[in-house]
């Protein structure tokens, strides 16, 4: 029997081994009173292309988002959360349903690469940097006047709780007391809901921490929570949760630094201003996107054959780099699903006990200012050491070993795999099974009656 109503709960960092009767018993409860069955994400594993996976139901070399940020080849600059919907090609969930179910009506919530979306809703964060360097909390959202309404109904979205040195269970739970609200007022038929409180301690300490293992719990008694504020809106009797793992971390105990490699090598080259390194986009040769446990190396060169040498010089670069176990350039970047026009022209990817840090500069002295601040669009890498914080320099601190959890390696081994759990009894998803997050998107059509 399908619902009329789909709670979907993307939440990165969630793995098999931590459903529990007694740390998390909505999840377990749901797991026993439904179906519950692992689940393979698909490299890169890590939030923009794993959403945008289990969205279409295609992998990155289709949907084309080849990590949680770009290199723009014309205008040679990089940006990490800023793209719109238009980099996600392929038809998404919310889509299918609006054409199988017409008058269905779809919501996203703190969603990657959501805006401009054809969802009825949408709410994710985008505050105003004004020209003299201060932030005002805002978030974009569809209708324009939703956020307005929530604003008076529950007040700004905890910016500092959600990314930061103070992130905390602060932002998911206001993602999920949005969502009751809107269940209430509209009663969207789907709701893609991203649950980000796992992210931090598992980055923090690692995934197997005693501070991990808390925040599942802290999860946990948020979900049962939503459940109850749920359960109180008549139209949602009939509602259906499922829980989709965006990926699982491994601890690490080392760092990768692609761009000092390129530096070292005089492929990269970096311009002083002011006593600040910053990289110099048009002189360098090769330049390394990070992203966690995995890198695309960009190189200039005008003519196929430079090209490949380039390509093959990188390769040598990285051939006995510690912490690196795979280096894909050309068409051997097909082996791990990288062969589309957006990704690097070289592909790194780390061993599971290591991650890769944007860092460039050799000397602490010479970092951009912005390294020391919260700064996820300026920095050409994805920077978990923002999680941390200096009292000394009152900032964020230049010291990527403090890191202790990551994710993003290919998912080969049983514990890279996250789990799938529907609340209800369901054809959809048949529990003990394994299935991949390219499943994802059919699973909740047919939840909703939307199914072939």
């Amino acid at each position: 029997m399908s619902a009329s109503h789909l709670f979907v709960l993307s939440i990165p960092g969630l793995r098999p081994n931590v459903i529990d009767h007694n740390a998390t018993p909505a999840l377990y409860q749901w797991a026993n009173s439904g179906a519950a069955a692992e689940l393979v994400p698909t490299f890169p594993c890590v939030t923009s292309p794993a959403q945008a996976t289990m969205w279409t139901g295609t992998p990155p070399s289709e949907h084309g988002v080849i990590a949680n940020g770009f290199y723009d080849r014309a205008k040679r600059e990089a940006s990490f959360w800023v793209a719109g919907s238009e980099v996600i090609a392929g038809e998404p969930v919310w889509a299918a349903l609006r054409r199988i179910r017409p008058g269905f009506t779809s919501a996203l919530w703190h969603g990657q690469n959501v805006k401009g979306a054809s969802a009825d809703f949408i709410v994710t964060p985008a505050p105003i940097h004004d020209p003299d360097g201060t932030t005002k909390l805002w978030c974009y959202s569809k209708p324009e006047s939703l956020y307005p309404q929530l604003l008076e109904a529950l007040g700004h979205f905890p910016l500092q709780h959600y990314w930061g040195p103070l992130a905390n269970i602060q932002s998911t739970k206001w993602i999920l007391d949005a969502a009751a609200w809107l269940a209430a007022k509209h009663a969207p038929n789907l709701q893609w809901i991203y649950i980000p409180h796992l992210d931090y301690a598992g980055q923090k300490f690692g995934p197997n921490s005693p501070e991990a293992k808390s925040a599942v719990r802290e999860l946990d008694a948020c979900l049962a929570r939503f459940v109850d504020q749920c359960a109180s809106v008549p139209a949602l009797r009939d509602a259906a949760f499922l829980v989709v793992g965006e990926y699982a971390m491994t601890d690490v105990s080392g760092v990768v630094y692609p761009n000092r490699a390129l530096r070292g090598a005089g492929l990269l080259a970096v311009e002083d201003r002011d006593g600040q390194e910053r990289i110099d986009w048009l002189r360098s040769q090769a330049f390394a996107v990070v992203d966690h446990q995995f890198a695309h190396v960009y190189v200039h060169a005008d003519q196929s054959g430079e090209r490949e040498r380039m390509e093959q010089r990188v390769e040598e670069v990285f051939h006995d780099v510690p912490g690196v176990a795979g280096v894909f350039s050309g068409k051997k970047r097909k082996e791990i699903g990288m062969e589309h026009p957006r990704a690097g022209d070289v592909v790194l990817v780390c061993d599971e006990s290591y991650w890769m840090a944007y860092y460039w500069w050799l000397n602490d002295a010479a970092a951009p200012s912005f390294a020391r601040t919260v700064d996820i669009h300026r920095k050409p890498g994805y920077d978990p050491v923002e999680l941390f914080f200096d009292p000394v320099a009152k900032g964020i601190p230049l010291n990527a070993a403090l890191v202790k959890g990551s994710h993003g390696v290919p998912a080969t081994a049983k514990h890279h795999r996250t789990v799938v759990i529907c609340s209800t009894a369901t054809k959809a998803l048949e529990a003990g099974c394994v299935y991949r997050d390219v499943d994802v998107k059919r699973i909740c059509l047919e939840l909703l009656g939307a199914g072939k």
